[in-house]
């Protein structure tokens, strides 16, 4: 009988139990012997994934949001292990983007029944080697993330984020440089500038509409509007899904990217706030994971 493995991050569960028994039974039925591993961190994720696979795991569940995605594709990477989702998070960008079913039921039907894609993963090289699957950002965007984390999230879902971004509407411009490819450096005064294999924002708003998970492609915003109107222009912007171009937003796509600015600054990765940092260097990884989303 073929294994799978459910990887469930327990902090975004409300019936633990509940959703076990669920998980091996669509397993069951599906002729597969199930491995639960609940996870509190993603130091978690990552060795549940390793166990998993070890033990000779054919398809793996994420379930939880896409810092539990993102665990889960860190190991995958390379594999040809499928990687499946129940999406249990505040954004689920990943899912989303796959347009994997936010219920349940449907979603583990998607995991077992629904068709394979590979799709690009997206490497941090400062810091630390780490592998995403959606967004990463230096500048407001972290320091949005990480004021909309906690209590907040569980209490408002994605409304948390754009709360948080409400009361970060001041934070200040600095100097950065964003080295495209090692050819062209972009320099800017702006409140950040994020890196998409995924373009979209919590609430499903596309701040990078041509961003696609298997293009090959990293798509970069920066993002640098000047007081109330300059955040209105963005918002039609991205409600439009309008690719103009304007200092309040601009986009460049590239396959490596490389920014500096001259403070230490709030960095995240997939939702996950990180050390604060004055660099995020990041490159593409084409077709490096294998996901299963509707047929």
């Amino acid at each position: 009988m073929s294994s799978v493995a459910f990887v469930i991050n327990q902090g975004l569960v409300r019936d633990r139990r509940a959703l076990v028994r669920r998980c091996r039974a669509a397993a069951e039925g599906e002729g597969f012997q199930a491995t639960i591993a609940e996870t509190g961190s993603v130091e978690d994720g990552l060795r549940a994934v390793r166990e998993a696979v070890a033990a000779g795991a054919r398809l793996v569940f994420a379930a939880g949001g896409d810092g539990t995605v993102r665990a889960c594709a860190q190991v995958l990477e390379g594999t040809g292990v499928p990687l499946a989702i129940v999406p249990l998070g505040t954004a689920n960008l990943v899912a989303r983007a796959l347009g994997v079913p936010d219920r349940i039921g449907p979603a583990l039907r998607v995991g077992f029944r629904g068709r394979d894609r590979l799709i690009d993963l997206a490497c941090v090289e400062d810091p630390g080697g780490v592998v995403f699957v959606a967004m990463a950002g230096i500048g407001l965007d972290a320091a949005v993330v990480r004021a909309a984390r906690g209590d907040g999230k569980r209490r408002l879902g994605w409304v948390a984020y754009l709360a948080a971004g409400a009361r970060h509407l001041g934070w200040g411009e600095r100097e950065f440089s964003v080295r495209l490819d090692d050819e062209t450096v972009v320099c800017r005064r702006a409140r950040c500038v994020v890196v998409g294999n995924v373009g979209l924002l919590p609430g499903g708003f596309r701040l990078l509409p041509e961003a696609w998970v298997d293009d090959g492609w990293l798509d970069v915003g920066i993002l640098a509007p000047s007081g109330g109107l300059g955040w209105v222009g963005v918002a039609g912007r991205v409600l439009l899904r309008s690719r103009r171009q304007d200092r309040s937003l601009e986009r460049f796509r590239a396959r490596r990217v490389e920014i500096k600015v001259g403070e230490e600054l709030p960095r995240q990765i997939d939702g996950e706030v990180v050390a604060a940092g004055r660099t995020l260097t990041v490159s593409v990884r084409p077709g490096g994971l294998r996901v299963r989303q509707p047929g």
